[in-house]
């Protein structure tokens, strides 16, 4: 059995799903799946550029009635409980869980705990991140020891 940390911001997609449970063809993939729910308000800023450069510019408008921090809490143990559902549908074994503080290090810590394979992060494109490479995936690629895999999400919920 393959062994895949999959590291999302948001639930995952009927798309995203059958991509990353078909990437090893018949082979069975367990699935820990972290969560990050929004950031804070510092984020802000950043995804409404992230927003702007992919020519949402009402997605970047709309920035500001996104819950965030706290109250976003909520938000993100629906969309954790809806992909681990997707997952299991789709014939895969999947257990998560909810990150709220420092995510690398969480990621780090499963990856060594469940002695994973590899490292899937499945994020919308974060293009100020990735230009500096302080996106999540390039960050890991030099902290987890396993491969890293970097996936763009197939469509916003």
């Amino acid at each position: 059995m393959f062994t895949s940390v999959l590291m999302i911001e948001k639930a995952l997609t009927s798309a995203d799903v059958e991509f990353v449970t078909t990437l090893h063809g018949d082979e069975q993939v367990a699935f820990h799946v972290l969560l990050q729910p929004r950031g804070d308000q510092a984020d802000r800023l950043l995804r409404a550029i992230d927003d702007v450069a992919l020519g949402e510019i009402d997605e970047a408008a709309r920035e500001g009635e996104t819950p965030e921090g706290d109250e976003a809490k909520g938000f993100g143990e629906r969309a954790l409980e809806v992909s681990l559902q997707a997952l299991h549908a789709a014939g895969s074994g999947a257990v998560g869980r909810l990150v709220e503080d420092h995510p690398l290090d969480a990621l780090k810590s499963l990856v060594d705990e469940v002695n994973a394979d590899e490292v899937i992060v499945l994020t919308d494109p974060h293009y100020v991140e990735e230009f500096f490479h302080r996106d999540w995936a390039s960050r890991a690629r030099h902290k987890v020891g396993v491969p890293v895999l970097k996936l763009f999400s197939h469509s916003k919920t």
